[in-house]
């Protein structure tokens, strides 16, 4: 995905404060907005219904990039298998899971040192 340039940043902001305003345009005004990128600047009133409009969205946005806080070191970057970035180690339920599976994993038993010819199966000679 590429960065918007400041003039469409700066558009989507009007539209979004024109679109809202428009519903109810002798809503108290709270003050002015202002945006400055790349020296190009919007000046925006902001009457009521917008800043709680602005607000609501702000705060419900979510980044599919986020997958929550590590439950080891509360680091904020799970990776797409939910590994922690930080610490390294597997969140969640899914971290739960792999651990248990850890936990049950026995290392294969060692080779026995039994010499060829006097295990149980060895032929009886005769």
């Amino acid at each position: 995905m590429s960065l918007p340039v400041p003039d469409g940043v700066l558009a989507a902001v009007r539209d979004f404060v024109a679109r809202i305003d428009a519903l109810d345009p002798s809503a108290p005004l709270l003050g002015d907005l202002t945006i400055c990128l790349s020296g190009r600047e919007s000046r925006l009133a902001l009457r009521a219904p917008v800043a709680r409009a602005l607000v609501e969205a702000l705060r419900g946005y979510h980044d599919p990039r986020d997958r929550g806080r590590c439950d080891h070191c509360g680091g904020p970057q799970l990776d797409d298998n939910f590994l922690c970035r930080d610490c390294g180690r597997p969140n969640g339920l899914f971290g739960q899971m792999l651990a248990e599976q850890a936990a049950r994993h026995a290392a294969p038993a060692a080779t026995s040192a039994t010499p060829v010819g006097e295990g149980r199966h060895a032929q009886a000679e005769g």
